[in-house]
């Protein structure tokens, strides 16, 4: 293979994004046979150099692969807890492919659909706002979803860190004290969909993502995993490169 420079090849790993790639090298966590490097515009021979991140080897994945989750509640998004808390890294078959990273996160009470892949580039494109990649959630709050609020829903809801970007809103089921309705999303602010709604006097009950960048989680049950297939990737890297 051609030499390629580091933050690429660690990327390529599943290690992280480039951009976080680059500051793990400057963090001087990187070693290039046997040699710390920090220089961005390093390159390496993938099978012929030897790349160590905290002294443990790195190597490419020989075909990249994506799993979706049917996160459960309790679940922490990430890999590993200093609390010893349940996290999604005890749902994925590690053994088989130890660079599985999630694709941004999901709020220990929200349940659905999180991806995991091994392929840091897709992951980073996914998750970067110029992309507007899109998310449905069924949303379960406390009170009537008004006209009024739908439309502040469309237009945008101001919250303490800004407006929102306009979102859409469907399939609405009022019942006697309550409201189930999907929302759809393609910012990434943290706990945006809960934010919005407590900002319109709407506390939120129950919050499930069911699709993500086109994909659907369909009939997957909670708490189980199963990997992408190449048709549902394609619809992934159709999302990023259609933005």
């Amino acid at each position: 293979m051609e030499p390629m420079r580091l933050q690429k090849y660690l990327a390529r790993a599943g290690v992280a994004s480039r951009r976080a790639s680059e500051r793990i090298i400057e963090q001087g966590r990187v070693a290039v046979n046997g040699a710390i490097v920090t220089d961005q515009g390093c390159k390496v021979t993938p099978s012929i150099d030897v790349v160590t991140l905290d002294n443990k080897p790195v190597s490419l994945v020989e075909e990249n692969v994506t799993f979706m989750l049917n996160k459960p509640t309790g679940v922490i998004s990430s890999m590993g807890d200093p609390f010893d808390r349940t996290t999604v890294e005890e749902y994925l078959p590690l053994d088989e492919y130890p660079s599985l990273f999630p694709v941004g996160r999901l709020d220990e009470d929200t349940t659905g659909l999180l991806l995991f892949t091994t392929d840091g580039h897709l992951g980073h494109e996914l998750l970067h706002p110029k992309n507007k990649v899109e998310k449905t959630y069924q949303v379960t709050v406390e009170g009537m979803l008004t006209p009024a609020r739908i439309a502040q829903l469309s237009e945008g809801v101001q919250l303490d860190d800004g407006v929102t970007a306009p979102a859409r809103v469907g399939h609405i089921e009022q019942m006697r004290t309550t409201t189930m309705f999907d929302l759809t999303i393609h910012e990434g602010k943290k706990r945006e969909v809960r934010r919005m709604c407590q900002a319109l006097h709407l506390p939120v009950i129950a919050l499930h993502r069911h699709t993500f960048a086109g994909i659907e989680l369909g009939s997957l049950p909670l708490g189980h995993v199963r990997q992408l297939t190449q048709e549902e990737v394609d619809i992934l890297k159709k999302a990023i490169t259609d933005a």
